[in-house]
């Protein structure tokens, strides 16, 4: 498969062939039963299947509009929606969907969401209501995407690392987290918080600030936060995001989600 699909990126007139489509359509297949992950770690590092996200980029031409009726709604687009929830052992609340490529483990909650193509959505996290899980993301077990939370999508370039958010994490309402930004274990985020590759994450427990960019580090208690920045035009406070503390150890993980904030008296 991988063989084809790397021939038929360089050469796209090969998408005319059966042989070259029935490899995509396979790989797409694959991510859609969890036997294929666009990244996945090696050895605690994460590792991106560049052949696998090009095959996700080479499904939409070799795929048509279709109509898709569900009862009486009605959608026009060329992936088809996922389905046989029910013996996959997850739970989906109308009106969520889930495209046809992501994957979904057994003990996943759908509140009224979206799930794109080439995402892995890990047992037992709960997708709350209108939160997106972009293309080609990977969602951790026992995560809590709270709602309103956007988890941007990667699908170029080839070698970007997707959005990531490892097992156990906590994203509050309304979190924006994009560019491929990693949310290693066990953190914390806070509502309202926005994450790039450009945004300051700073750790301001110790008694010097430490930054980061790109990533939050296991079991950090993050909120928004701003910073002073001159422009030609003056000075302006510039929004960044903050690490005020660690989740404790002494808390049960379920249970720490939602109280690792409170014990910091910020917004869940």
């Amino acid at each position: 498969m991988k063989e084809l699909i790397e021939k038929a990126w360089e050469d796209r007139s090969l998408l005319q062939k059966e042989d070259f489509k029935q490899a995509i359509l396979h790989v797409i297949e694959e991510l859609d039963n969890g036997a294929l992950r666009v990244a996945q770690p090696v050895e605690g590092e994460w590792t991106v299947n560049e052949w696998v996200k090009k095959a996700v980029v080479l499904y939409f031409p070799i795929s048509k509009m279709e109509t898709i009726e569900v009862g009486p709604f009605e959608f026009h687009d060329k992936i088809p929606l996922k389905k046989n929830y029910a013996e996959q052992g997850v739970r989906v609340v109308p009106h969520a969907i889930a495209r046809f490529g992501s994957f979904l483990e057994k003990g996943v909650i759908m509140m009224p969401s979206y799930v794109n193509v080439g995402a892995h959505v890990g047992a037992g996290t709960m997708v709350d209501t209108w939160a997106t899980v972009g293309s080609c993301a990977q969602i951790g077990r026992n995560v809590h995407l709270s709602g309103g939370v956007g988890i941007g999508g990667v699908l170029e370039p080839l070698q970007a690392t997707p959005t990531i958010i490892e097992d156990d994490c906590f994203i509050g309402s309304r979190c924006i987290i994009v560019e491929g930004v990693k949310i290693e274990k066990e953190a914390v985020v806070a509502a309202g918080v926005t994450l790039t590759q450009s945004t300051h994450i700073i750790d301001v427990t110790g008694s010097s600030p430490v930054e980061y960019k790109g990533l939050v580090p296991s079991r950090s208690v993050v909120i928004p936060g701003s910073y002073t920045k001159s422009f030609a035009a003056g000075t302006y406070n510039v929004n960044c995001a903050l690490i005020i503390g660690q989740r404790k150890e002494s808390t049960d993980k379920k249970v720490s989600l939602n109280q690792a904030l409170r014990e910091y008296n910020v917004a869940v």
